[in-house]
């Protein structure tokens, strides 16, 4: 059972210790002007109102001052109101005492407290002390006649007050745990795993609609599949069918609408459903007959979901007693679970985005790196076996080189592989040294291809992140090596400006430029489709600008990157 708030406590303490002085002060008003019969007890009548009077200030004054919580002195302060109603019943007419509508007050006061099982409590004790003060010979005592009609209607009266506010503290008590409930809802967002135990979405969602069988039945945007999930207290069963298998699966008119029927499989069921204008009833067939079929369905709570990637329906089935109120609960359920699919789709694609991302960021630095290391290995090798018979120590030389080449190259590899571990990830990586690996760079591409080549870092390089500066470092490399594979050029020049916000890369070359003249930008080469894709791709994943000016002579790139876009 879920218990009440403490701020809802302290709001019905208020208003029980405000009653209380009001009635007590009334009373004694009362009282005061007209005695009330036998008039022999009027003193003693007005005495016990007189001290209840100041009872009620006292206990008035330390709520509204402490706004006290402490559950044994309401038992208590409940126990004095009804001893002194019984006092003041017994000392007037007893069972007729004008005095019998405080007992509404107490009855209130219980249910505020304590929900049906104070009023209850409280209604028994109120009907014993009638039932007493009735069989008590109060003609001698109170010298006053025994009414029974008026009797009897008020003991009617007080049970059926009781059983107002015992339902209305029912009430308040259910949707206070399904409140509870709703915000508590589970982080699982689609639970597709057969045999779950219960435990999650669609099972929290039964147990907010109080029903033994959920089904959950919608598609996803672009994708050919009717997704199926069933869930039971022995756990869940998803399946998924073709689009169509059920047809049209409720009634035209309802396709957008809450509603609720008990007879199912009826052509001809009452359907409440909740539009726009109001509740409504209707007489047809609410769903398919093969729905109703495949899932022995019998009363059914239908709510559409209304998400921005999903579609279909939630059935919450075998329920005997439907209200419009779980229409409105099983819409606010609906919307959630919408929301929670909406919410896994969207994670999903973003994995996927991600991991292609990263995949194509991969195959562009194995073709910027290992595959054009591999490509100057090769002539490097071929170039030594040449000289194997004609100048031995030149051989000698080229095979340490690539000897030197495949250790380095086999070292970035080894750190790719270990960035993408979130073991490896986790842990603080070296600097990547982008001076010194541009230096290396221009070194290897001389004795590789036995051209001039040069990298000058103009300005000294800000403390770029890892991943960065490897970016920076594959722009350079791949436009190096383009120039002198494809272009024929025999002089390279690569210049870095770095400021707080860019990274700008020039790269000239005397080759015999693009299979274009002129200067263009990267909008413009996209256009044509021309210049080095695989550069264009990178610098274009990087949010960076490229300008291509070539000629016959040679060609000179002008590249721009954002330091701050990646975090440098």
């Amino acid at each position: 059972m879920t218990q009440p708030s403490y701020h809802s406590k302290t709001r019905a303490e208020y208003l029980i210790a405000t009653g209380r002085v009001i009635l007590s002060a009334f009373f004694l008003f009362a009282v005061w002007l007209d005695p009330s019969e036998p008039t022999r007890y009027a003193a003693t009548a007005y005495g016990i109102l007189s001290g209840y009077l100041g009872y009620s200030l006292a206990i008035g004054a330390l709520t509204w001052r402490q706004a006290f919580g402490w559950s044994r002195l309401h038992l208590i302060t409940h126990s004095i109101d009804l001893l002194v109603f019984a006092c003041l019943m017994f000392l007037t007419t007893g069972p007729n005492s004008p005095f019998f509508v405080y007992f509404i007050f107490i009855l209130v006061c219980a249910t505020f407290r304590w929900q049906w099982r104070g009023t209850l409590w409280t209604a028994v004790a109120a009907m014993s002390i009638t039932l007493l003060l009735a069989w008590y010979p109060s003609n001698l005592l109170l010298e006053h006649s025994f009414e029974l009609n008026r009797f009897i209607i008020r003991i009617a009266y007080l049970a059926v007050v009781a059983g107002l506010l015992g339902y209305l503290g029912a009430y308040e008590e259910s949707m206070r745990e399904i409140l509870a409930m709703l915000s508590q809802w589970p982080r699982e967002t689609l639970p597709q795993e057969p045999g779950a135990d219960g435990q999650g979405m669609l099972g929290h969602a039964a147990a907010i609609l109080k029903v033994p069988r959920v089904v959950l039945l919608w598609e996803e945007e672009e994708e050919p599949w009717l997704h199926l999930l069933c869930w039971t207290a022995e756990g869940c069963r998803y399946e998924w069918k073709e689009p169509g298998i059920f047809g049209d699966l409720v009634a035209g008119g309802l396709e957008r609408a809450s509603f609720f029927c008990r007879e199912a499989g009826s052509d001809r069921a009452l359907v409440v459903c909740n539009t726009a204008g109001g509740l409504q009833q209707r007489r047809c067939a609410p769903l398919h007959p093969e729905f109703v079929r495949y899932f022995n369905v019998s009363s059914a709570c239908i709510s559409p979901l209304g998400g921005e990637k999903v579609s279909g329906y939630l059935f919450a089935l075998d329920r005997s007693h439907l209200t419009p109120d779980d229409l409105v609960l099983g819409g606010i359920v609906a919307r959630e679970i919408a929301a929670r699919l909406d919410h896994a789709l969207l994670l999903k694609q973003l994995q996927q985005g991600a991991a292609a991302d990263e995949r194509l960021r991969l195959a562009h630095d194995l073709h910027d790196g290992l595959l054009q290391a591999l490509a100057g290995a090769g002539l490097q090798l071929a170039a030594a076996s040449r000289q194997i018979a004609t100048d031995p120590a030149a051989a000698r030389e080229n095979i340490l080189q690539v000897q030197q080449l495949l250790a380095s190259e086999q070292r970035d590899l080894r750190t790719q592989i270990n960035d993408m571990k979130p073991l490896f990830s986790r842990r603080k990586t070296e600097e990547f040294g982008l001076p010194k690996r541009l230096e290396e760079l221009a070194g290897r591409i001389k004795r590789q291809w036995e051209v001039a080549c040069s990298v000058t870092c103009h300005t000294p390089a800000p403390r770029l992140q890892r991943s960065m500066a490897r970016e920076i470092y594959f722009v350079v490399h791949e436009a190096l090596i383009n120039a002198v594979r494809h272009a024929e050029a025999t002089t390279l020049r690569a210049e870095i400006h770095f400021d707080t916000q860019w990274a700008r890369i020039t790269v000239t070359d005397d080759g015999r430029g693009f299979g274009f003249q002129g200067c263009f930008d990267q909008d413009q080469l996209s256009d044509l489709k021309r210049g080095p894709v695989t550069l264009r791709e990178r610098i274009d994943a990087l949010n960076g600008k490229l300008v291509i000016d070539s000629s016959e002579h040679g060609a000179r790139l002008d590249i721009t990157l954002p330091l701050m876009e990646l975090g440098g």
